[in-house]
């Protein structure tokens, strides 16, 4: 659910990636829900309070000196009306128990979890740095291989983080954090888990387990929200993360957010239906491919999405740095998919894992030999189902950026009803025995075959009606 922090920035501010994170000199008291904390007060008999991180709309980030270590670390406790809720500390437990399950460098560690006069806490790593959305309003649109090496790192995160079938929800820049590794290299880890959902694991009993599930609500930042997401915040697999991280992307080589709007009705019709302004001509200095690879992400239908992080980072290979390269074949370790092959096809007579349920993509992403177009990379195939049966390959570029009320681009034709104008349900049902699109119309002769064929009508008429019906060649004929 969006939640809004009263005084504390715009519904953009937030729907981007909540209220920002305070001035670091930022006294406890000047925030009214930490003034219970005082500089010096000790938390659990051994965390010494040194000052605010940042305050979102359900929990507060504190620094603090660990007494016992002599370390510097991070706490994380929810606000008090926070505690009155069930499910938010579900999910703040939830958090807790994510994070310590992922072990790559780029998540944040987690040091201890307590309660302390029951107000729950986790205690994590203390980081220097700031987040992405800083590094974006600092330096504007990063360099091509900046922000792809900024990507996969996240990638990295996730990969694992899917692999326990952890769904993170709400990826956005202001939850990427960029600090520094021992050599000074730059280190991207992927912050806050407090709404990532845990996948149900069936058991031989067939009875489901380790998953929270809220009812009625929609969880996430709203600019960064699959159309899945959004419908039903239940219905998410780890192709909202791709979509998500599609669109980090996009923000990082623009600097702005791919979908803008004055209100959140307007916002989420945006996703639902429309397309972002194109990359070609935000940044006209990126290659096609980029953009071509940001549509894949960003395709309202998810069955015609990246499977997996693992193939979205294979595509992201043929612009990453060199020194990049190594998170791509981490990530396909991770999820055991090979670093230089094709991704499979998720056309028909192959399918995605079971656990994502059946696909309605009605075409394998194949190319069409001879083609002028410019060719795709092999690593993932064209945003747009083409409109030919399946067995003719699909086109090689998308068509041309259109309108809302233009012909749809998003998916396959299907059912529509109770969707704006324009949109495509997540999932659209397939008529049963329904082998794909029909075929298309027989093509157009060209002008002059037609012009001939009636011509010779025409003769024909005249054969048989007389010199009368000379002006009506004439008339043709202009």
């Amino acid at each position: 659910m969006l939640r809004l922090a009263p005084g504390r920035g715009s519904w953009q501010d937030h729907a981007r990636g909540g209220p920002h994170p305070v001035k670091r000199t930022e006294a406890l008291d000047a925030i009214p829900a930490a003034r219970s904390l005082r500089p010096g007060d000790v938390l659990a008999g051994k965390f010494r309070v040194e000052r605010v991180l940042g305050q979102g709309g359900m929990g507060l980030v504190v620094a603090a000196h660990h007494l016992h270590l002599d370390q510097r670390v991070a706490i994380k406790l929810l606000l008090p009306h926070s505690l009155r809720n069930p499910e938010v500390v579900a999910r703040f437990a939830q958090e807790a128990r994510s994070m310590v399950q992922i072990h790559s460098e780029h998540v944040v560690r987690v040091l201890d979890v307590g309660n302390d006069d029951g107000t729950p806490y986790i205690v994590m790593e203390h980081l220097e740095g700031h987040d992405l959305l800083a590094e974006l309003k600092a330096r504007g649109p990063l360099p091509l291989g900046v922000a792809v090496d900024y990507v996969l790192q996240a990638c990295e995160a996730l990969a694992e983080a899917h692999r326990l079938g952890i769904v993170h929800r709400d990826l956005k820049p202001a939850n990427l954090f960029l600090t520094r590794r021992a050599d000074g290299s730059p280190l991207v880890k992927v912050l806050d888990f407090g709404i990532s959902k845990a996948a149900l694991a069936t058991g031989a009993s067939g009875g489901a387990s380790g998953g929270i599930t809220v009812d009625s609500s929609v969880m996430g930042s709203p600019n960064y929200m699959s159309p899945e997401q959004l419908k039903n915040s239940k219905d998410v697999d780890a192709r909202a993360d791709v979509w998500s991280l599609g669109l980090v992307l996009y923000e990082l080589l623009t600097g702005t957010v791919a979908f803008q709007a004055e209100t959140l009705v307007e916002l989420h019709m945006a996703i639902l239906q429309s397309f972002p302004v194109s990359l070609a001509r935000a940044r006209p200095d990126l290659p096609p491919g980029v953009e071509l690879l940001v549509l894949r992400c960003l395709h309202k239908d998810r069955a015609f999405r990246f499977a997996s992080v693992a193939e979205m980072a294979r595509a992201l290979g043929e612009f990453a740095p060199a020194h990049a390269q190594v998170s791509i074949e981490r990530v396909c370790r991770v999820l055991g998919v090979s670093p230089t092959t094709a991704p499979p096809s998720t056309g028909p007579g192959t399918s995605p894992p079971a656990s994502w349920g059946p696909t309605s993509s009605p075409w394998a992403p194949t190319s069409a030999p001879g083609s002028s177009s410019p060719a795709w990379s092999s690593s993932f195939a064209p945003p747009y189902p083409s409109s030919a049966p399946v067995a003719t390959p699909p086109p090689l570029a998308p068509p041309a950026w259109q309108p809302p009320g233009a012909a749809p681009l998003l998916g396959p034709t299907g059912p529509t009803s109770g969707l704006p104008n324009g949109a495509w349900p997540s999932s659209p049902a397939a008529p049963t025995g329904w082998n794909g699109p029909a075929a298309p119309l027989a093509p157009a002769r060209s002008g002059s075959s037609t012009a001939l064929i009636v011509l010779a009508i025409v003769v024909g008429i005249i054969a048989v009606s007389g010199v009368g019906c000379v002006a009506c060649v004439g008339l043709i004929a202009r």
